[in-house]
């Protein structure tokens, strides 16, 4: 089968876990920075999978392996809510202090809130895509982002945000090519940046 962008399915959450955690330092490798590798997927990418799987989109290698994502929400306000009301509790368990490598992680688990920012009212929907590092520069990450775009144009969604680490130099430009322009956001270590949800 060649490689093709195509919805989520179930069977693939492990890869979603696995991409997650090797591209969760800033776009570099962050398997054994915590205490558990799948940490990072439980807070940046299963609960989209999980909560708003229609508008997930991976990148197929061919076999059935998902080697690349995108995820998100289509209005942020709403996620926050269903986070809190339903992901912490399945997480709650699993989720526990213990290991100050955690800390930081868990205090953003356990604050959902963090992702409303007045200025991005504008652009309710927001997003995550990460691809492993070997199918990176193929243009398949401008698929994954039209294939997101479309969904949300046909759930009525205008406008998308997403944040990011600052130090993520090759990310910006790639957000940059595709039409991302900076976002002023107060009080945040993240980089915001927004568009339409107009075709690329």
């Amino acid at each position: 089968m060649p490689v093709a962008i195509r919805a989520y399915r179930s069977s693939d959450l492990d890869a979603i876990y696995d991409i997650c955690v090797r591209t969760g330092d800033a776009g570099q490798d962050a398997r054994g920075k915590y205490s558990s590798d799948r940490l990072l997927g439980d807070i940046w990418a299963a609960p989209y999978v999980i909560l708003e799987p229609e508008h997930a989109h991976v990148l197929d290698d061919g076999t059935g392996r998902a080697v690349g994502y995108v995820i998100g929400a289509a209005d942020t306000a709403k996620f926050v809510e269903r986070y809190r009301a339903e992901w912490l509790p399945v997480t709650a368990a699993r989720l526990v202090d213990g290991d100050p490598r955690d800390e930081e992680m868990l205090d953003l688990h356990r604050h959902p809130e963090r992702m409303i920012h007045p200025e991005l009212a504008g652009h309710p929907a927001h997003l995550h895509i990460d691809l492993l590092p070997e199918w990176q520069g193929r243009g398949q990450g401008r698929g994954l982002m039209a294939a997101f775009l479309a969904g949300l144009r046909a759930a009525g969604v205008h406008r998308v945000h997403l944040g990011m680490a600052p130090s993520n130099h090759g990310a910006y430009a790639f957000y940059q090519r595709l039409g991302f322009r900076d976002l002023p956001v107060q009080d945040s270590g993240a980089l915001f940046l927004g568009r339409d949800t107009s075709p690329l």
